[in-house]
């Protein structure tokens, strides 16, 4: 059974299983929050088959500084290393 997080964390286990894999607690956290949502869905599996409207989107969310200037495999790059 998962540990209870608070109310800022909606899926516990999910959040755990991210950590585990070794993801930043703030990025388990706002995948944990989206999925539990329904807000985690993208037209392709992988970052490489996102839009880049899409990849500058999550860019956004997350804060990622100069993403207007780079390309679309800088985004995956940035995004892949947000949180470590």
């Amino acid at each position: 059974m998962a540990k209870d997080h608070g109310a800022q964390i909606k899926d516990d286990k999910l959040y755990e299983d991210l950590i585990a894999q070794g993801n930043s607690k703030e990025k388990a956290a706002r995948i944990a929050n989206a999925k539990a949502a329904g807000t985690l869905h993208h037209r392709g599996t992988t970052l490489e088959d996102r839009s880049k409207a899409d990849l500058m989107k999550e860019a956004r969310e997350i804060g990622i500084e100069g993403r207007s200037k780079l390309d679309k495999a800088g985004l995956v790059k940035a995004i892949r290393g947000h949180g470590r």
